[in-house]
């Protein structure tokens, strides 16, 4: 997977390059300080993925994406920001960014955004996504039946279809029947931001009730 890294910090640059450097399916294959070097090194190298600072100096991280896909790069874009407002996030989404990571975020964080957002789904700061159920001003998951909150759990911790039916003694369809009615009552958009609020909340088997 070759990456590019655009940011306007030389040591954050330098930061991000030696953690993909360190893993053995990841490729730093570039960089770039601002939107003009970022446009020409991303047309030249076409990377998989491009991890992009929200705000570069006087330019946005959001304008260069929507530069890139106009000019129909196909790569998959990443935000680092030290910004957690909710403006900057819904502005993000606006333009479909493929992921949205902070910058206190650990590197393990960073490279499991970056497997995830490469496999095609998405990834948000967890944080973001508790604040993102907030604003609806009540809990989604107070919707969900015993066994749905039972599946998100699973969901959480990663496990797949086949997996959740095995722990729960139900079918695969039915655990599929589940998965879309969360989904739909907790307004996201697929099963990975759904696993993301699960831990965002701290959503665990010992909190359930089964009065």
């Amino acid at each position: 997977m070759k990456i590019v890294i655009v940011d306007d910090h030389p040591l954050v640059r330098r930061g991000l390059a030696a953690v993909i450097s360190m893993q053995s399916n990841l490729e730093f294959a570039g960089e770039a300080t601002n939107g003009q070097e970022a446009l020409l090194v991303i047309e030249e190298i076409q990377p998989d993925l491009v991890l992009i600072d929200l705000k570069l100096a006087d330019e946005s991280g959001l304008d260069i994406i929507k530069a890139a896909r106009i000019r129909g790069i196909v790569s998959k874009f990443i935000l680092l920001t030290s910004s957690a407002s909710r403006e900057d996030f819904l502005k993000a989404e606006e333009v479909l960014v493929d992921g949205y990571v902070l910058k206190e975020a650990l590197p393990e964080e960073l490279l499991f955004a970056i497997q995830l957002v490469h496999k095609g789904r998405k990834y948000y700061d967890p944080g973001l996504m508790e604040d993102k159920m907030r604003m609806s001003g009540n809990s989604p998951t107070d919707e969900l039946t015993p066994k749905e909150k039972e599946v998100l759990i699973e969901l959480g911790q990663g496990a797949c279809n086949r997996e959740i039916a095995s722990r729960l003694f139900i079918s695969e369809f039915t655990v599929k029947k589940h998965v879309s009615q969360i989904l739909a009552k907790l307004q996201v958009a697929d099963r990975t931001q759904a696993a993301l609020y699960a831990n965002a909340v701290g959503l665990t088997k010992y909190e359930m009730s089964y009065d």
